[in-house]
């Protein structure tokens, strides 16, 4: 499969079940709309899954890595070697997005999109790598066309064949890349038209110097490398990441299976731009787990026009928020099949 079949592959979700949803939803034994966004989130997955009967207690969450030659200008508080040590961190079962997924009843795979490092053989990791990170673009493009798009499939096949091979029923993503925050909020400013200080923030928590420092490579790399905003992989390939282009490519591969997926925070729900504007259709698939706290995330939430389901202040990454909101869809599902309506439970409207 090419890129062109798995976007032309991807349908929209079901507006009848959708409405079925609603229906039932409407007709369970409480106060109309009383469980407000819960009920958003059943009716969605009802469309997306084509039935009142949804199941999604199956989980995975693909925790995508890549490093980023940008990192040279520090644009970072940590070095780049971080990448491969929290990479180590993951797969050894010690990181936050371990403990989340566990309390979830979430599995967890480990991406190697494009991390710098060769990493040793014996580790667990799913081996996608494009190439060892990205060129620093503040001296020409992040990567290539060619390269970008192998990305997107990397990621679009190995979620596919989650969902098809191995049963998934709820897709999660997360990422793990120093300097990623940078080339997310690069992507970001090309494709919404924001300039970069509206919507670059602290990342790994650079201070007033170093965040001032950020937006001006930002700003030279968008100027030098002139990526067009109506073309969704050259703004990916130019100022974008091997992690990045996977994670867009996870929630293109999610719809293409008409699985729901679930994407963390700013740089997995910039994956997740990219993958809606290059199928729009991908968009009824997608759930923003949560408002992360890095600057100009709510306003890359509000440009996809998708609610994230949860708010806690959080700016991690990993997969966390995704971790975090799995269980509340999860429950949402729950409510609509669980909850009987006035009819069958012999209730009084009243």
């Amino acid at each position: 499969m090419d890129l062109a079949e798995l976007i032309n592959g991807i349908k929209p979700a079901d507006a009848e079940w959708e409405n079925r949803a609603w229906e039932r939803l409407r007709s369970q034994i409480r106060p109309r709309d009383s469980l407000g966004q819960l009920e958003v989130i059943a009716a969605r997955i009802a469309a997306i899954c084509r039935t009142l009967e949804p199941t999604v207690s199956k989980k995975i969450i693909f925790t995508m890595a890549g490093d980023h030659g940008v990192a040279e200008e520090g644009v970072s508080a940590y070095p780049q070697e971080v990448t491969a040590q929290m990479v180590y961190s993951f797969i050894q079962g010690w990181a936050t997005i371990n403990v989340l997924a566990k309390h979830g009843g979430i599995d967890v795979r480990v991406v190697d999109m494009g991390v710098a490092a060769d990493l040793p053989e014996e580790w667990n990791v799913v081996r996608r790598k494009i190439r060892k990170g990205t060129a620093n673009f503040t001296k020409g493009p992040a990567m290539t066309r060619e390269e970008a798009i192998q990305g997107i499939m990397a990621g679009a096949e190995l979620v596919i064949d989650a969902v098809k091979r191995g049963g998934y029923q709820l897709i999660g993503t997360g990422d793990m890349g120093i300097a990623n925050t940078t080339a997310s909020a690069a992507i970001f400013s090309v494709l919404s038209g924001k300039a970069p200080s509206e919507v670059t923030g602290r990342g790994t928590g650079v201070d007033d110097e170093g965040l001032k420092r950020k937006i001006a490579v930002i700003e030279r790399g968008i100027a030098l490398n002139k990526p067009d905003p109506s073309d969704p992989i050259d703004v990916l390939s130019k100022v974008g990441g091997c992690e990045i282009a996977g994670l867009a490519g996870a929630v293109l591969g999610a719809a293409y299976a008409g699985c729901p997926v679930v994407c963390d925070g700013f740089i997995a729900t910039a994956g997740a731009l990219v993958a809606v504007r290059l199928a729009p259709a991908a968009r009824d698939y997608l759930f923003i787990s949560h408002r992360s706290q890095e600057r100009g995330h709510g306003a890359m939430a509000e440009v996809i026009g998708i609610r994230p389901v949860l708010d806690l202040e959080m700016r991690l990454g990993e997969g966390t928020g995704a971790a975090l909101a799995m269980p509340i869809i999860e429950a949402a599902v729950a409510v609509l099949k669980e909850v009987k309506t006035f009819e069958e439970a012999g209730v009084s409207k009243g």
